[in-house]
């Protein structure tokens, strides 16, 4: 690549990541797509953009770690449920169709910001529950069924996360942000990039731009979380769903 190509790998990964990290998920709208586009195939990119997306993880962490309030017990349970489906779904992906997959990815997608919009005091909040018995363990059940779709499909899954986060577990927007970012974005994001480089490959000479543009996005984007609260990240929330919702649709 040329120092022109580089240079848009940046802003794009940047702009990507700014507003994934803002709204809770959805830099593979458009990181992945680019990638694809720039002439890598389907199974390279992903794997590529995986790695790339850890750092959006961390850029966001090294902001929020300064002013959230993540429970551990929640933070080793979020790990523990969604892990194993992360590393499962990474396992499958590379010898599966994904077509199919897709539509119907983005058709749950389009569905979960009709249903922010409709619930307009959703997420503004905070009200936990569901966290103990049998109510805890579905709640787990969840998480490890979106972990398979990141760790599979990954434009948008952090969306998933949030949400579930929101409607299941009474965060309001900005704590599920939080955790999202920090958990799905280091950790969920980190097991699905190690399994996919050892099992497919990756292009190496693409990912410095991609990564700085990832950790200056998550910082940027969590910072403007912070300042901004519940309402506006509700809003950037569903936008970004219905976004990647139509872009998986599209393919």
């Amino acid at each position: 690549m040329d120092l022109p190509q580089h240079l848009l790998l940046f802003f794009i990964s940047l702009l990507a990541n700014a507003f994934s990290a803002f709204a809770g998920g959805g830099a593979g709208l458009l990181q992945l797509p680019v990638l694809i586009f720039l002439g890598l195939p389907f199974a390279i990119a992903l794997a590529t953009h995986k790695i790339a997306s850890v750092a959006l993880g961390v850029g966001a962490t090294v902001r929020h770690l300064r002013s959230s309030t993540l429970e551990r017990r929640f933070v080793l349970f979020i790990l523990g449920c969604g892990l194993p489906g992360v590393v499962l779904g990474a396992s499958v992906i590379l010898r599966v169709p994904d077509r199919g997959a897709e539509i119907a990815l983005g058709l749950l997608t389009i569905a979960l910001g009709g249903y922010s919009v409709l619930r307009r005091e959703l997420g503004q909040d905070y009200a936990p529950r569901h966290r103990s018995g049998h109510a805890l363990w579905l709640g787990g059940l969840g998480l490890f069924a979106i972990g398979v779709l990141n760790g599979s499909l990954t434009s948008g899954t952090g969306l998933f996360v949030t949400l579930w986060l929101v409607r299941w577990f009474g965060l309001d927007y900005q704590r599920a942000v939080a955790y999202t970012l920090v958990l799905v974005g280091v950790f969920w994001n980190g097991a699905g990039a190690l399994v996919l480089g050892t099992l497919g490959e990756v292009r190496w000479d693409w990912l410095p731009a991609l990564l700085l543009g990832s950790l200056l996005g998550g910082y940027l984007g969590a910072h403007l979380a912070i300042a901004k609260g519940n309402r506006w990240i509700k809003r950037a929330f569903e936008v970004v769903t219905v976004l990647v919702g139509l872009k998986l649709l599209i393919g």
